[in-house]
């Protein structure tokens, strides 16, 4: 059966930033489909709520609260796998972000913080998973990001590190080919915290709606499909792949009004 490909049954995964939207519902997921999972952000009240519906999938969750923003601590989260659960096959990062701003007021500490957040602690996470993904040749799914690859006005920080995001996945799965798989999916409009502010504008949501050829903002679930399909053996004929879920979106689908200089 083709769906069984969709199956991870007896794995077991990490997932950041999984207190809340395309972190909590791609642990849901990843449960739903059989496995264990590790998860991992600052709120440990949301981890709780999706650690309960990990185990109402009959799975087992390990709740790790943590800063992400912290090298040692994202890289730990690996040693907490292997311990609690003996094995390691599938890496989500999907921690990240930066607030968008106008280009005067982005300077080069924004851009090394947005680096940071986005970038170095996915390969601190992702060297620290390295040999328990070498034995089990397991997959790692990086959320990027749209604004990786189209350009807007007052997303230099966010775009500028989601593209070196996506570039560091073509790069790292060479060198980890072929054992273990590296792919991303390019996010686009997805209704999760970052845009409640949108979601509770219908004026606001409707010119995103409008600029979107599917007609709609994403929901989590998209996102968290998309992870399934990657970390599964569904998607074990791909590797430095960047799998855009963005509803068909070529430019940003809300402009900030930002003047010009």
């Amino acid at each position: 059966m083709i769906l069984d490909r969709f199956k991870v049954t007896g794995q077991v995964a990490v997932v950041t930033g999984a207190g809340r939207g395309i972190g909590a519902a791609s642990a849901v997921a990843l449960a739903q489909a059989g496995a264990d999972v590790v998860i991992s952000a600052r709120t440990e009240d949301q981890l709780h709520k999706v650690a309960a519906e990990i185990e109402a999938a009959g799975r087992r969750a390990l709740i790790v609260p943590a800063n992400l923003n912290d090298l040692d601590a994202a890289a730990a989260l690996a040693a907490a796998a292997a311990e609690e659960f003996g094995r390691l096959d599938i890496v989500v990062n999907n921690v990240g972000g930066a607030m968008p701003d106008a280009y005067l007021n982005t300077d080069a500490r924004t851009l090394k913080n947005a680096f940071h957040f986005n970038v170095a602690v996915a390969h601190a996470l992702t060297q620290a998973a390295l040999p328990h993904l070498l034995e089990t040749r397991g997959s790692i799914v990086n959320i990027s990001s749209v604004m990786g690859r189209v350009a807007g006005r007052g997303y230099l920080a966010y775009g500028t590190a989601k593209a070196a995001f996506a570039h560091y996945t073509r790069l790292a799965a060479l060198d980890l080919a072929p054992r273990v798989r590296m792919n991303a999916i390019a996010v686009g409009s997805t209704a999760t915290s970052a845009l409640d502010i949108v979601m509770s504008s219908d004026e606001l949501r409707t010119t995103m709606e409008k600029n979107t050829p599917l007609g709609r903002i994403g929901d989590p679930e998209d996102i968290a499909a998309a992870v399934l399909y990657l970390a599964s053996p569904a998607g074990s004929y791909l590797t430095g792949k960047i799998l855009e879920v963005d509803g068909g979106i070529d430019a940003p689908n809300l402009e900030l009004g930002l003047p010009d200089l």
